[in-house]
């Protein structure tokens, strides 16, 4: 096993060596809900998509679907309320042997510490106050942590979901934001934080190894995708950046409100974020996936966001978008060899939704959700146009002019979103 590190342009990943794309699958549930034959079922089907992280709640996920494997971390009569102050043991063994299985199947695992419900004063906690940890158990409780899975090298995402609004909050996960950095100096460490939010407290940021966001669940916050990925590129100290968990595929709007995200709406949360500055990697998840909803189990009494109901984790694990993500993965891989950078103010304003991005070769990309013409603010001399379909992945010659200091891209022949990919002719 190796650990993964920052590369040397600081906006990307490296593993032995050689430049590593982050595409994460969201799987929050696992250590609580998976059965160890659903859980090598479901490592082969995201190894063979392609994927190379996966995103795990080390405590169970407040809002996960309830499941019969009935093995909790703490002492519990109901799995749903916990004494901090008696560990179970054999919780830990079993998440160390699925680890070890996820491992083996050449997985990076990026584990949550502390998700916001277990911390006092932040949005969750403030929903239900029923699973905030003692104060003075968190140092021991992270030490349990580092101890249990520092063998496998992971990320340590020391928060989940939070925001940083309270001295209470920013507290606890000072103290276990110390113990890992004390324990486990050479991890990568990040801090995943609530939908739209930008803000990181700035004693911590000497101490995390890269940027995660959240452009959520709100199916009219979906700008956040590129709003975030330019602020933390921006105006944050130079580090990778990752939108950590993007819309999921049929995850109904937040809020109570009718609608779930398709395929097209996941593309486009992805492309957005990667041609915006968050070009290390992209994170997916699949509503019934990450909170492993099992037929016939009773609904989870915490509502959290107030999703609409989840598909089964059978079906979940099935849904098209993963295959989008993983030609995703493997495009980056096969084609960009270094950081993206930012360049849709090249672009003729038509929408913002139109994101532009180059590379040090001098190659440039282009996500489009809908055909249309461009101008680019630049004269491209000799270069060469193709629109890749990304709903399935067919490829067309794009016709390009050049004019006098712009260059103007023809409308490609495909009804659905598009990544133009223009290259210098050789």
């Amino acid at each position: 096993m190796s650990r993964l590190k920052i590369n040397e342009d600081g906006r990307t990943f490296k593993l032995d060596g050689q430049r590593f794309f982050y595409l994460a699958d969201t799987v929050w549930s696992a250590f609580t809900s998976a059965t160890m034959d659903e859980w090598e079922f479901y490592l082969e089907k995201r190894w063979a998509q392609g994927f190379t992280v996966l995103q795990i709640n080390i405590l169970p996920q407040w809002d996960r679907c309830m499941s019969d494997v009935g093995v909790y971390p703490f002492e519990t009569l109901d799995g749903i309320i916990f004494d901090y102050t008696k560990w179970n043991d054999a919780y830990f063994e079993r998440a160390r042997t699925m680890c070890k299985m996820a491992r083996e199947k050449g997985f990076q695992l990026a584990l949550v510490v502390l998700w916001l419900n277990f911390v006092p004063c932040t949005w969750g906690s403030r929903m239900k106050s029923d699973y905030i940890m003692p104060r003075e158990l968190v140092e021991p409780y992270t030490k349990k942590v580092v101890e249990a899975f520092e063998e496998f090298e992971p990320i340590y995402m020391v928060s989940g979901d939070t925001d940083f609004d309270t001295p209470e909050s920013v507290d606890y996960y000072e103290a276990a934001l110390s113990v890992v950095c004390q324990m486990s100096p050479d991890s990568l460490k990040a801090m995943h934080i609530k939908r739209g939010y930008d803000y990181i407290p700035e004693s911590f940021l000497d101490r995390i190894s890269f940027y995660m966001y959240q452009s959520g669940h709100n199916a009219d916050g979906q700008q956040m995708a590129y709003v975030l990925a330019e602020k933390f590129y921006r105006d944050y100290p130079k580090k990778p950046v990752i939108n950590a968990e993007p819309c999921y595929e049929q995850m109904g709007y937040s809020r109570n409100m009718y609608g779930r995200f398709q395929p097209f709406d996941i593309r486009k949360a992805a492309f957005s974020s990667l041609l915006s500055g968050a070009c290390a990697g992209i994170t997916y998840g699949a509503h019934g996936v990450w909170n492993w909803k099992k037929s016939g189990k009773q609904p989870n009494p915490v509502m959290g966001e107030g999703f609409d109901k989840s598909f089964s984790m059978q079906e979940a694990l099935l849904f098209p978008g993963a295959w989008d993500y993983g030609y995703l993965a493997d495009f980056m891989e096969r084609t960009i060899v270094d950081e993206l950078i930012p360049a849709s103010d090249l672009l003729e304003e038509k929408s913002s939704d139109i994101r532009m991005a180059m590379t040090a070769q001098g190659q440039y990309l282009i996500y489009m959700p809908y055909p249309t013409e461009l101008l680019i603010k630049k004269e491209l001399h000799g270069y060469q146009a193709k629109a890749i379909n990304l709903s399935d992945r067919r490829i067309a010659r794009v016709g390009i002019e050049e004019k006098e200091n712009s260059t103007k891209v023809s409308m490609h022949s495909f009804q659905d979103d598009v990544l133009l990919f223009l290259t210098p002719q050789k």
